[in-house]
């Protein structure tokens, strides 16, 4: 499989791992009755079932009559579940929750579920009991890829952050105390130019010990380190030997920038594209410049849901981009007077509306097997079409606009179509 064919599945996987991840975030129990059970790809699987009989058989001490219940009915969820396995889980392991969860109304349903193959290794054998699924172990498997340090700074203040593959985010920030260059009541200049210097000194030592605190514990997976600011501030920075020397032999380079609050970060990763050439917010960045153009250019571009599935459709679709941030379900409403098929897009988490029949104008009601995953929908459609799809970043002004202006659904065409 090609490197560009690998991206495209990983981000695919990691959508799919994400969705899942919400989902569980979302239920809760009504005690500490929700199990959670992360299990290594090198832990037998008849190990995991005594250790969950052990647990069913401690869980009659439970008080809780209820708590009691759900906690063993979770339990025997989970060891039926384990049937399905030989001597040991797949490869990359396994994470199994299951439990009573509240469904509204006072009532609840039993949930389980199993994560095969998770994106990173389970590093160690888990079990976990409370009112939430555990789910941070998974969230931090779905880092981004590739890690930057960022700083940008001058003599009146600095930002400090990462570049987190698509994300750029702002961690630390301090604002100095140096005075301006013009002598203040009855100094004498000489005087009042050490003092300048000695401030100045003061806050690039608070700089990179910000800077120092937030890298060193993660130098072992910075792929670099980028310095922004005017000069002479940020060369001043630098030749001071003021970040730990592990840091600042990752520095990649020095770029000049206007700002040096947080949106300097921004400007800090745009200024250095050439040096984050590979980086993924790079490629991002590098396909939405080029929807644009296309967009003002002709015809090869398309956007909104509609248009961009009937252009899928036709197969004319070369790559079909959609927002990261986007959380939006598909349904389709089949009108029983007229025949005619309508299709709304919706948030997630809204419940299924009436639809008027664009045709005839009857009202329509769909059921939950008229409703999808509007980018499973799409995503479907692109692969039987040979279209590649790009998740693209909200973390810069052009990927924003893929979400707010255009509805998170665009596409680069092979050919223009009218649509």
């Amino acid at each position: 499989m090609s490197q560009e064919g690998e991206q495209e599945q990983s981000d695919r996987k990691k959508y799919e791992f994400q969705k899942v991840i919400e989902d569980l975030k979302n239920f809760e129990g009504s005690g500490t009755q929700l199990v959670t059970i992360y299990v290594p790809d090198d832990r037998q699987i008849s190990d995991v079932v005594a250790h969950v009989t052990q647990e069913h058989s401690e869980a009659s001490n439970i008080k809780s009559k209820q708590t009691r219940t759900n906690v063993q009915d979770a339990l025997t969820s989970i060891k039926d579940r384990l049937r399905y396995y030989d001597t040991y889980p797949p490869e990359n392991g396994m994470v199994l929750f299951s439990g009573a969860v509240d469904s509204g109304g006072g009532q609840t349903e039993m949930v389980t579920k199993v994560l095969e193959q998770p994106p990173q290794p389970v590093e160690s054998f888990r079990y976990h009991c409370d009112s939430d699924f555990l789910t941070e172990p998974l969230e931090e498997m779905l880092g981004d890829k590739g890690l930057y340090g960022l700083i940008v700074l001058d003599r009146r203040e600095a930002n400090v952050g990462w570049l987190k593959g698509k994300r750029i985010e702002p961690v630390k920030s301090a604002s100095s105390l140096v005075p301006g260059k013009q002598r203040k009541g009855g100094q004498s200049a000489q005087r009042f130019a050490r003092l300048r210097l000695e401030a100045i000194d003061n806050f690039y030592q608070e700089v990179a010990g910000m800077a120092n605190d937030l890298f060193v514990p993660k130098r072992h997976d910075l792929h670099g380190v980028l310095v922004g600011g005017p000069s002479p501030t940020k060369d001043e920075f630098l030749d001071g030997d003021y970040l730990h020397h592990e840091i600042q032999d990752k520095v990649l380079g020095k770029f000049d920038v206007s700002y040096t609050d947080e949106s300097g970060l921004r400007e800090l990763v745009d200024n250095a594209e050439d040096v984050l050439a590979d980086a993924e917010v790079m490629q991002d960045k590098r396909l939405m410049e080029r929807f644009f153009k296309e967009l003002h250019a002709g015809d090869l571009a398309t956007y909104g849901f509609e248009a961009t599935r009937e252009n899928l459709v036709m197969g004319s679709v070369e790559t079909l981009l959609i927002s990261e941030d986007l959380r939006k379900d598909v349904v389709t409403y089949e009108c029983p007077e007229c025949g005619n098929a309508d299709r709304e897009v919706i948030d997630r988490r809204k419940a299924t509306p009436e639809h008027e029949c664009t045709a005839c104008g009857a009202t329509v009601e769909a059921d939950e097997d008229d409703r999808e995953d509007a980018i499973d929908h799409l995503i479907g459609i692109a692969e039987q079409r040979g279209t590649e799809t790009k998740f693209i970043s909200t973390d810069f002004e052009k990927g924003e606009q893929l979400y707010n202006a255009f509805g998170g659904f665009a596409g680069i065409l092979r050919y223009g179509t009218g649509v």
